[in-house]
């Protein structure tokens, strides 16, 4: 047979071309950060830097080893966000259509201060074009909103309301006020209820119709199931729906600074249609954060504790800012765990970093276990695909039990717990006898 090497394209040659500075910034970035650190100790300038993700346009934010700063919060969300929050939303919109056969009406959406700095405010900016609001800048200055009437809307406005974390809430106060105020104008359009849920909701006379805004209270950040699953102190997805509503029963907005609401919360959750949740880049993965499974899963959990069945949980990509794309809850789990979790490229790359490698493998499975606690987005063979790719495999299985005894046990309870649970049916019998065996090990 005769092996014919055909060059890169032109296209792809660009890309190539693109990314030989960036790499060479990748390089100097170790130099850089323990020069800065050197400095830093001995009481010498560092020097600032923006921040950002490279992979979301920002390559500027190479070589790191700069005292970093975020961003500028009067110009959030900017010109470029409000473009990829735009469209996003009506990527949202499009799906729910696609899954449910009818217009959203009351959509719950997550909103991260960390992301919203990586982007500059994709998140708000997807809120605003949900309810059919757009930004007003005056150069670089975000300086107030308009209302897209309904003729050009094109579709029904959507009821949003933001859940929003701890560092969202510190860092943004004005686009809280922003989106409040955004809301409060939209309820007081004239305008027919099937077209405008917002001012249904508002008129409905119900506890706190006029709260939109629901967050951790004030000194508080994340959303209230990390410790029930790392301890094990629950009993049923009902447990951990009640930790979510404790945790983000605080409201923002038109005075409020964190404010309980429980009963409002519970009012918004039995009217919810859909949950949104975005990712900006594709440098981490759901699988390897537990905020995902906190605001993403609990608020799936209380969502299906309030209304007694699920509701369509909807993640949001825009890691290609040109594309974004939305896939349900279900498949965007499928989709790591078969590209990264259980992919033997990820596996031996991270083999390649010993203790913490192996921390991650762990960490891998404990946010699988997390999310089939509080959703039904995970499926047996997800489990199976892991336990396959991290117990089965004597290589993998080795290389944790030398670099990082703990993390294998930690590995082993934790696929027991999934059975024990009924959270997963292994298809294999063999499955019991291999975590038999590793529980003798620890006991020995």
């Amino acid at each position: 047979m005769i092996s014919v090497e055909y060059p890169p394209g032109p296209a792809t040659q660009a890309v190539i071309g693109a990314m030989k500075p960036v790499a060479k910034a990748l390089d100097r970035s170790g130099e850089r950060e323990m020069e800065a650190v050197l400095r830093a100790v001995a009481g010498r300038f560092v020097p600032p830097g923006p921040s950002g993700a490279p992979s979301r346009g920002r390559p500027d934010v190479l070589p790191t080893g700069r005292n970093f700063f975020a961003v500028d919060i009067r110009g959030v969300p900017t010109r470029a966000a409000w473009q990829i929050g735009a469209a996003a939303a009506e990527r949202v919109v499009e799906r729910y259509v696609m899954e449910e056969g009818d217009w959203p009406r009351v959509i719950v959406l997550t909103c991260w201060g960390t992301a919203n700095m990586r982007t500059g405010g994709d998140d708000l900016a997807q809120a605003l074009a949900l309810i059919g609001v757009e930004p007003v800048w005056e150069a670089s200055r975000l300086t107030g909103f308009k209302v897209t009437p309904l003729g050009a809307l094109t579709r029904p406005r959507v009821d949003v309301t933001l859940r929003i974390s701890g560092f969202f809430r510190d860092a943004f106060p004005d686009q809280i006020s922003l989106f409040d105020q955004a809301v409060r104008a939209v309820a007081a359009l004239d305008e027919p209820a099937d077209q405008n849920p917002i001012r249904t909701r508002f008129e409905s006379g119900e506890a706190g119709t006029d709260i939109s805004v629901f967050g951790a209270m004030p000194g508080a950040y994340g959303a209230g199931l990390q410790a029930l699953i790392d301890t094990g102190a629950w009993d049923q997805r009902a447990d951990l729906a009640e930790a979510f509503v404790a945790w983000g029963q605080f409201a923002y907005g038109k005075g409020r600074q964190g404010e309980a609401a429980e009963d409002a919360l519970r009012t918004r959750l039995k009217k919810v249609d859909a949950l949104v949740q975005a990712q900006d880049n594709r440098e981490h993965d759901i699988l390897d954060s537990d905020d995902y499974y906190q605001f993403e899963g609990g608020l799936a959990a209380a969502v299906e504790a309030a209304q007694g069945r699920t509701r369509l949980s909807l993640h949001v990509d825009t890691s290609r800012a040109e594309f974004p794309k939305v896939r349900t809850l279900s498949e965007e789990i499928a989709r790591v765990v078969r590209g990264r979790a259980a992919n033997p490229r990820w596996i031996k790359g991270v083999m390649r970093h010993g203790y913490k490698g192996a921390f991650e493998i762990a960490a891998t499975v404990d946010y699988l276990f997390a999310f089939a606690a509080a959703t039904d987005a995970v499926a047996d063979h997800h489990f199976d695909q892991l336990f396959s790719a991290y117990l089965e495999d004597e290589a993998v299985a080795g290389f944790i039990a030398k670099h990082n005894a703990p993390a294998l046990q930690e590995i082993a309870e934790r696929f027991r717990e999934a059975i024990t649970r009924g959270l997963w049916l292994p298809r294999k019998n063999s499955v019991h006898k291999r975590l038999d065996e590793l529980t003798a090990e620890r006991g020995r």
